[in-house]
Formats: C-alpha cells, structure tokens, sequence
C-alpha cells in the first residue's frame, strides 16, 4: 500500500498530533502578501543599512521546507516557493510560547509548506534572510523528499513523478517556464501577423494530414471508428477553401508509433496556413519567427546543444537532391537512378524495400547520410513528389515539389510547402498513396479523403502552409537532448512492482 513506508507512518502520526493541538495540517487559506523572488528584490537594499535590518518592514511569504537546521533555542530554514529560495530564521522567544519546542520542533520538518511573517535582515554570513515573528503550517507532507538538494537523478522517477522532480529540480521548473513562454510567444506572433487562432477536430474520420500510423478509437454513439489526429492539416485547409486567408492552430497531434529522445506518442505543433503566399514566404517568415523568440527569450544566437554549437545568424538553403552528393557524399551519378541507389544501399550494409519507388529511395539516402550532418538552420527544399503527397509540384520540374523542411542540430524542426490546390493532381496523389499501401511499399501512406478533394474543387486559393514542433524546439532552446525531458508527463510503459517509486527510492 502507498503508506506502509514506516517514514511516512510518522509523517502521519505528526499530522494528526497537530490536529490534536488544533491546528488543522491542511489549512484551506493563506495571507500570503508577497513571492520570495520579489522579497528579495525589494529588501536588497538591507546589507547597506548600519545594522543590516529594518524591524518597521514586515511580509508575509510561503514555500516548502527544503533545509532545516534545528538548534536549541532558534533555528535556520530554506524555503522555496515557485519563484525562488530563501532563509528565515525561527528563535523560540519570538513565537508564542510553548510554540517552538511543542509544535515547530515536534511536529514540523523538511517538505512541509509554512507561512511566516517577519522583518528582513542580513546575517554575518551576508544572507539576506526572514526573521519570522508568526509561523504557520499550511500542508503536512507525509511523504518524505530526496535527501537535500541532490535532487531526483533517476530518470524513470523524474519522469513517472513528474511533482517530485519540479519540487527538487528547479533547473527542471525553468526549461518548463520556457516552454510556457514558447507558445505564448509563438501565439503572440502569429496575431501579430494577421493569423487567426482556430480549434479543428481531434478525432477525425480518416487518418489525414501526414504519413503516420493512427490510435484508433469507437465512437459509441455513433457506432464507428475515429482516428486521433496526426495533423490538422486538412481541416485547416478546408478553411483556406471556405475564405479564411491565414489561420493557425497550437494543440496536439498523435501518433502510434516508436517512443525514442525525439518521438513520444502525443506531441505539440503549430501548423499555420497562408493565403496567397509560397513556401518561399514561409522560409521569410520562419527566420523571422526565430528571430522573434531569440530576441524575446534573450538568447544567444551562438546557441550550445550538447557537445554542438548551432548558429542562428547562419540559414542556409539546398535541395534534397543535390544535399545528398554536396553533404552526404553519395555519388552524384546514383542519386536519380532507383536500382544505383538500392544496389549502393545494399552494398552499405542498409536495410532497404525493394518495391520503394526513386523519391521514397531519395528519401531514405537522406536519412541515412545527410540529416545528422545539418548543424545550422538548414531548409532542404524541393521534396521528390512520391513523398509529398499534399505539396505542390514545382513548375520547372513536375517531379519535385515546392517543400522544404527545416533542420537544426540533426534534427527536423519544420515542415513546410506551397499547397496542392489541383483536385485532380491531389485525387491521384492520394490514389498513388493507396496503391503503394496495398503493395506493402508503404504501411503508413496516406489515405484517401474524397471530402478534402471536393473542397478543394470548390477552389483553394495559392497557399503556403508549414507545421513546426514545439518539443522539438523547446529541446533546442533549453539543451535537452529526449523528448521527455521537455514533456511535464511523458508517456511510460507500464509500472511494474519492481520498479515502484517507494522502492526506486
């Protein structure tokens, strides 16, 4: 059971001594008047007083125990809320009596939440710190934390106890105020371009917007299968169709596939759309985008990522064709010849389908040797057709499209590209896409959806359309190296009695 851990036996036994003294361990209010971090700032000025305190100052502030060091007759506490730590020292003779030695010494420990009200003042060490002249509990932590400030370090603890992990880790608290800040700022820039936010379905009736494998659900009442979405895309371009000229969506997408440092089943996107624009514009308006979040996020544009140094100031753009010789170092004279490219394939000792056509082959000697290698922003354009089922193919040449996606530190950050509007090219892409899924050459092509050709044949203007991972970005932008490390509750296999928190701990 949760509580046989015999520490937590007499974390409870304490909560109910306290409610013998009547004080109830779980109060239901605080007079809280002021945060730790703005204590700080306002009382900064203290250690430049003559006696290094000001008796006439008084505030009220709140947190969790995280250090306690009881002595006889006062005692020195750190006290962490939300927006940071800060000492308070506890004498006996400034509580009322019998308080210190019954209750506070008795009863009150590491982990526990307290308010206190009292005067700043300075220590010989230089600390500005909290003379506390009222104490109260506000919540009875039964559940004793991690030993001091080590922190959580196992990962399947940080992780599965996500709470555990913000108490202890404030570093893990701040990649997540970053990820808030990431969305609001990406929010916030897109309106002020003229975007509108919108909300389309999350479960669709086909499994649309992208080549990917689907959770499948039963809508009872109805009485059939739906599909959580992989992308919003053909919902959202159903809107262009129906005269809304730049939308946008921020939510999440899902996906039944692998959990490794970059995927997890459930994901954030932005995807947005744009009326009478290119994917050329889209290249325009994604540097400026990041130009945006690094101003705002005051950040470097020399970033670190690991043992890397990516450099923001540094876009470039090539073709995924001619990406493969220029900085994969494939022979030029086998990249657009599909039995070259399997016989290279196979002489590198690399898997490869037989029944792929030349763009899905193109597609895997890109994977394979060109991605890792993508350091600085980097847009690869010009998608072979065969693996752009929803992009528009390039007037100079009807077998590549007008796409590209972007890369940064080897990884895939955006998706982008000028979108199909010809119903009858889009009704034979998706037809395409059915006849490589019968053949087993494609397991995840997409399906047909006769609803987004017949919007389209009421005539979709020339648009743009581009959709970019928020986790993928947040990773860059705080050095995380896994997905989870970004998600608040990542997905995890099933716990199994040997792996029980309790016993982890």
């Amino acid at each position: 059971m949760a509580f046989e851990n015999q520490y937590i036996q007499q974390r409870i036994e304490k909560a109910n001594q306290l409610k013998e003294l009547g004080i109830n361990p779980y109060a239901n209010n605080s007079d809280r008047n002021t945060t730790i971090a703005k204590f700080m700032n306002v009382n900064s000025d203290i250690g430049t007083l003559e006696d290094k305190r000001d008796e006439n100052r008084h505030y009220i502030v709140a947190g969790r125990i995280k250090l306690f060091r009881l002595m006889g007759k006062a005692s020195f506490l750190k006290i962490e809320d939300e927006s940071g730590l800060l000492q308070i020292y506890v004498a006996r003779d400034n509580l009322p009596e019998g308080f210190y030695n019954t209750i506070f010494k008795k009863n009150i420990e590491v982990g526990d939440i307290i308010e206190v009200g009292g005067y700043p003042f300075v220590t010989n060490k230089g600390e500005l710190t909290l003379h506390v002249s009222d104490l109260k509990i506000l919540t009875k932590a039964i559940s004793p934390l991690p030993e001091k400030f080590h922190g959580v370090t196992d990962k399947e603890i940080r992780y599965r106890q996500r709470y555990l992990d913000l108490i202890m880790n404030a570093e893990v608290r701040k990649t997540f105020h970053t990820r808030s800040r990431v969305i609001s700022l990406t929010r916030r820039f897109f309106e002020d371009k003229g975007f509108l936010e919108v909300e389309t379905p999350m479960m669709h009736p086909i499994a649309g917007g992208a080549n990917a494998k689907p959770f499948v659900t039963l809508h009872n009442a109805l009485g059939v299968e739906r599909y959580l979405r992989i992308a919003p895309e053909l919902y959202l371009k159903r809107l262009i169709v129906g005269g809304f000229e730049a939308v946008f969506e921020i939510n999440r997408n899902f996906r039944n596939e692998g959990m490794d440092a970059t995927h997890n089943p459930e994901f954030t996107s932005i995807e947005f759309y744009w009326a009478y624009k290119t994917y050329k514009d889209l290249i325009v308006i994604t540097k400026e985008y990041f130009e945006y979040l690094f101003d705002h996020l005051e950040l470097p544009t020399l970033l670190p990522y690991g043992d890397l140094e990516v450099d923001f100031s540094k876009f470039t753009e090539i073709p995924l064709v001619e990406s493969l010789s220029v900085i994969g170092n494939v022979p030029e004279a086998i990249v657009n010849d599909k039995e070259k490219i399997i016989a290279y394939l196979k002489e590198k000792h690399i898997d490869v389908n037989a029944s792929m056509n030349l763009g899905q082959l193109q597609g895997e000697l890109f994977d394979e040797y060109v991605e890792g290698k993508l350091i600085n922003p980097t847009f690869i354009t010009h998608y072979p057709v065969e693996i752009s089922p929803l992009a528009r193919r390039n007037d100079e040449n009807p077998e590549l499209t007008d796409r590209f996606e972007l890369f940064i530190a080897g990884r895939e950050i955006a998706n982008a590209f000028s979108e199909l509007n010809d119903p009858v090219d889009q009704l034979e892409r998706f037809e395409g896409q059915m006849q490589a899924k019968e053949s087993g050459g494609d397991d995840e092509a997409h399906e047909m959806d006769e609803d987004f050709v017949i919007a389209l044949s009421y005539g979709m203007a020339p648009t743009a359309g581009q959709g970019i991972g928020i986790d993928r970005l947040v990773m860059l932008l705080t050095n995380e190296h896994s997905i989870r490390d970004v998600l608040l509750f990542p997905a995890m296999k099933p716990q199994t009695q040997e792996t029980k928190p309790e016993e982890e701990e």
